[in-house]
């Protein structure tokens, strides 16, 4: 449904995005990642027709982006990190408003608008006017706005951007359910959590390349494989690093304020023989907790080895 080969764009001498290349199947939900610069919002404008590529090629459900960019902004819902609304629109008049727009049938637009809103939870906003919503409702809006034409593909950049932690969460649910939709789905974020439950696969653009593609549940296992640990102490220097790499279930050691974070792929049993040792060895030792490691922590040590140098 998605496919680049090797998608580039320069702004002068600025590269923004790298000889991109994405196969994304028909029902994939597929996540964009990568910190503010990385390039998403160039890649995702390409795919949705509205910056032309330096070179390579994108295709969106067989048309190509810039020799058929009618076809594909029929095909695609395309939801960008930032927009406007119609301040004097109510809900059910701005999706309807949009749907005139993609020339769906008049006849079954208040039936797919009420449809869309009982999905992105909305249902009872109907008659509010788009800029009472908060921010949350209004992303949640967008991607119904995003449906309303049932495109094949949806574009999201950054959806969860700005909102406050219950209304990410509901975000979240959202964006789950599109899986029930049979969507094929590419969305864009710099928070890898927000699509541990959401996306099928991962891929990961640094410094505007793709250095990194997995499947979610892959990371999820791997995550589960390690433990991180905190220990902090007194006079805990270079003596104390190479006895903790003295323990082979040590993976990684790397300093922290306060103390040292752990990366340990050891049993429980065999952590508190670590910490049994270390006292033994006379480090005095004042905090030794485990923490659930961050998905995207691992994320990122993946990019860093991909790219040659270890965080």
């Amino acid at each position: 449904m998605i496919l680049t080969q090797n998608l580039t764009k320069r702004y002068g001498k600025t590269l923004a995005v790298n000889n991109l290349n994405l196969n994304i199947e028909r029902g994939v939900i597929f996540g964009l990642v990568g910190e503010n610069g990385a390039g998403k919002t160039t890649a995702l404008s390409m795919l949705a027709t509205l910056t032309l590529p330096s070179s390579g090629r994108a295709y969106v459900c067989g048309h190509e982006v810039t020799r058929e960019p009618q076809a594909v902004r029929r095909a695609i819902g395309y939801m960008p990190d930032a927009f406007g609304v119609y301040d004097d629109l109510t809900v059910m008049e701005y999706l309807r408003f949009f749907a005139q727009c993609y020339g769906v049938d008049r006849r079954t637009i208040s039936r797919r608008a009420d449809e869309l809103l009982e999905r992105v939870r909305l249902a009872d906003k109907r008659d509010v006017y788009v800029n009472h919503l908060s921010r949350g409702m209004q992303q949640r809006l967008e991607v119904a706005r995003c449906l309303m034409h049932d495109p094949d593909v949806l574009i999201l950049d950054e959806p969860s951007s700005g909102l406050d932690p219950k209304s990410r969460l509901e975000m979240r649910a959202v964006l789950a359910g599109l899986r029930e939709l049979g969507k094929t789905v590419i969305i864009s974020t710099h928070i890898l959590n927000e699509l541990a439950e959401v996306a099928d696969e991962v891929g990961i653009l640094l410094r505007g390349e793709l250095v990194a593609v997995a499947a979610v549940q892959v990371m999820v296992q791997h995550s589960s494989a390690y433990r991180t640990i905190v220990i902090d102490g007194r006079d805990l220097g270079d003596r104390f690093v190479k006895a903790l790499f003295a323990d082979p279930h040590v993976a990684e050691v790397r300093p922290v304020s306060p103390g040292w974070e752990v990366l340990y792929a050891g049993t429980l049993a065999q952590q508190a023989e670590l910490l049994s040792r270390l006292v033994a060895e006379g480090f005095l030792i004042t905090q030794f907790r485990e923490q659930p490691t961050d998905i995207e922590q691992l994320f990122l040590r993946l990019a860093a080895i991909q790219e040659g140098v270890m965080s």
